[in-house]
């Protein structure tokens, strides 16, 4: 009998060769970017895949806090960076109103930008935070890091995983051809966002819950400098009857490019079918939040999006590593997202480059959950709880339990009244902006993590406290596992961050005249674990001297003690004297930190 034939060609696509590298990276978001990036600026082949054509085509994150600049500083991006940013002293005037043409309930000094706090943030950091949209920011990334190396596929989606003890095998369909292909990498790593299928595919344990609240993006252009750029800023927040955010009725205005280009953010309730939204719809929320009932915006995008309370409390598991939005799922509250994921990146990559050298064992890699795993939890929290504590300026007002449009109309009228309780209304507004500094100003939060680990050998000193509110301000310290504090050192023709002394390709050592042997010793130590190791000598007559005496006040050890800093510009160990045999206290220092066992 004869083949039955239906006419229909094979469409059975071969599958391409292998392709192999050292790190394969899904996603190419402000962590996968990031991580590619750190990588080949290691030196360390890597492929980075997204499945979409190209980059963020939305505003999303934006507030760039000063440790993600430190990261671009360190990359050597920061000027790109702050070329296309709106600087620091543009962004931080935070309006509470009624609506950008009416009344103002009140307004808020923010990200530094009050002199009572500014000082705090030049003190903490050689360089100042800066708001840049996400679209403009990831270019930059992923053109530096395919500069460096990385090999960047577009429209190719991760599929699946199976991984063994040499490495992990990947499953990639290009989505322009249709034709699948297979990735073989010593290491995988999920940056894939919310939604994660590495972080579902490995099984990571989360806590918490997602999609706990409905908004809606609807960015549009409309040049409004007259109304805002007396008060520069990239938050307006509007509270306004017929407004909608989790049914509190207020939107926030957040400006994307001053002063035309804006993005509103505007709630509904995600127990209900998603709302439909047209451009003349969206015009209508524009006018009303804006005041501006004759403006004809340019609407340029709608989106619907939910806000997430959760965090993974392990990110890995074997060859396979997770970072970003895929273990830390959150509000926008607080500016933590992008930035914290760029710290993720910046923890990962100097571990996988010494593992894949030969220079750590592969136990340093299981420091990734034990370090980073806190600080999800830590900004979950945070971000969530300050998105709640926007409730207390509700409540200050009455609108919370307002029957209808126009009791709340009347209820926010009332705090001019000049009776008992208009004063009450006033003091309880006052009392509710307050509480707002834990998310516009909560530099500690920002800037203050601490690690515990084996990568991080402590002294048997205690995390440095102090009286002022930890959440709210940063005390640098060298107790190890803190970030390695900034101070300026330098000579009479030049000036530099102890940060830019201590870089991303190297361990660090800072000592002092009196402490010259940490530094000949650190020669030594470098040769026999095969790794590269500066050494900082502070001095007169040294290459760098303490130029403001700030180093002495900072350092906590003696002038003839060591500070030794990772290549994430963290403090690993510390000696607060002369050890009698530096080179041997230097050597068990770093091959504890290393997993070296062999030591």
């Amino acid at each position: 009998m004869a083949a039955f034939d239906d006419g229909i060609a094979d469409t059975a696509v071969p599958t391409l060769d292998v392709i192999e590298t050292d790190v394969l990276i899904v996603g190419s978001g402000p962590s996968g970017s990031s991580m590619a990036l750190a990588l080949s600026t290691l030196g360390i082949p890597n492929i980075m895949i997204t499945k979409y054509r190209w980059t963020a085509n939305t505003p999303r994150a934006h507030i760039t806090n000063q440790r993600a600049m430190e990261f671009f500083r360190d990359m050597g991006i920061e000027q790109q960076v702050l070329a296309e940013a709106t600087p620091h002293h543009l962004i931080g005037d935070t309006v509470f109103c009624t609506s950008i043409a009416g009344e103002e309930l009140g307004r808020i000094l923010t990200w530094g930008t009050h002199p009572a706090r500014h000082a705090d943030y030049v003190l903490a950091s050689p360089t100042l935070n800066c708001d840049i949209p996400q679209n403009y920011l990831e270019p930059i990334l992923v053109r530096n890091a395919t500069m460096r190396g990385t090999q960047a596929r577009f429209s190719s989606e991760y599929v699946s995983h199976t991984q063994d003890a040499d490495g992990v095998t990947v499953q990639v369909l290009d989505r322009f051809t249709g034709r699948p292909y297979t990735v073989r990498a010593r290491y995988l790593i999920g940056c894939d966002g919310a939604r994660s299928l590495v972080a579902s595919d490995i099984g990571l344990p989360m806590e918490g819950a997602m999609d706990i609240a409905g908004s809606m993006n609807i960015t549009f252009t409309a040049d409004i400098e007259e109304l805002v750029g007396h008060r520069p800023s990239v938050l307006y927040w509007v509270v306004q009857p017929g407004s909608n955010v989790g049914g509190i009725g207020a939107g926030l205005v957040r400006m994307v490019r001053p002063w035309n280009q804006w993005l509103i953010v505007w709630g509904y309730d995600i127990s209900q079918p998603p709302p439909v939204v047209d451009v003349e719809a969206a015009k209508v929320i524009v006018r009303n939040l804006l005041g501006m009932p004759d403006l004809e915006p340019e609407i340029t995008g709608i989106s619907l999006w939910g806000n997430n309370e959760m965090y993974a409390t392990t990110l890995q598991k074997g060859r396979v590593f997770c970072a970003g939005d895929a273990i830390h799922r959150h509000p926008p509250s607080n500016g933590l997202g992008s930035n914290t994921s760029i710290q993720d990146s910046y923890n990962l990559a100097w571990k996988l480059a010494a593992v894949l050298r030969g220079q750590a064992g592969a136990a340093l890699l299981d420091t990734y959950s034990d370090e980073r795993a806190p600080v999800a939890r830590q900004i979950v929290t945070r971000a969530n709880r300050s998105s709640r504590e926007f409730g207390q300026l509700f409540e200050a007002l009455g609108v919370t339990t307002a029957g209808s449009e126009a009791e709340m109309v009347e209820r926010i009228e009332e705090r001019k009244a000049d009776t008992p309780a208009g004063v009450a209304k006033r003091a309880a507004v006052e009392a509710a902006m307050e509480i707002k500094n834990y998310e516009f100003n909560a530099h500690g939060v920002e800037l203050g993590q601490f690690y515990t680990s084996s990568a991080v050998q402590s002294d048997g000193s205690p995390r440095r406290t102090s009286d002022r509110d930890p959440e709210l301000y940063y005390e640098a310290s060298t107790v190890p596992g803190s970030p390695l504090p900034h101070v300026w050192l330098g000579d009479a023709t030049r000036k530099l961050s102890t940060l830019d002394l201590a870089p991303s390709t190297q361990f660090t050592i800072f000592t002092g005249i009196a402490g010259r042997a940490w530094a000949e010793a650190a020669a030594s130590v470098a040769a026999q674990l095969g790794i590269s190791l500066g050494a900082v000598v502070i001095g007169p007559g040294c290459e760098v001297t303490d130029l403001y005496f700030d180093w002495s006040r900072v350092r906590e050890v003696g002038e003839d003690g060591v500070v030794l800093v990772r290549p994430d510009k963290i403090v690993a160990w510390r000696s607060h004297h002369l050890a009698a045999d530096p080179e041997g206290a230097l050597l068990d220092a770093l091959s504890t930190v290393l997993s070296r066992s062999e030591r």
